[in-house]
């Protein structure tokens, strides 16, 4: 994975905070299993939530959050 959260500001990672914790509480889990699926499991933190803060961030929690879900599902990947 090229990217690491030393390119990132405050708010990308805060975002990356948010998106973990909204996920976990959608799908009644642990922030840890969630941030292991996204960042170590997957690309999906690096490659997806942190480089499209930008337009991401606009959008409604609910949309995000299912956003980041279909994503997760779609790559296969088990929190």
């Amino acid at each position: 994975m090229s990217n690491r959260p030393d390119k990132y500001s405050g708010k990308e990672i805060e975002f990356a905070i948010f998106c973990i914790e909204n996920i976990a509480i959608k799908l009644d889990t642990d922030a840890q299993k969630v941030y292991s699926a996204l960042a170590e499991k997957s690309d999906i933190l690096y490659e997806y939530i942190m480089p499209e803060y930008e337009i991401l961030h606009t959008q409604s929690r609910e949309y995000i959050v299912n956003d980041i879900i279909e994503l997760i599902k779609e790559k296969g990947v088990e929190i």
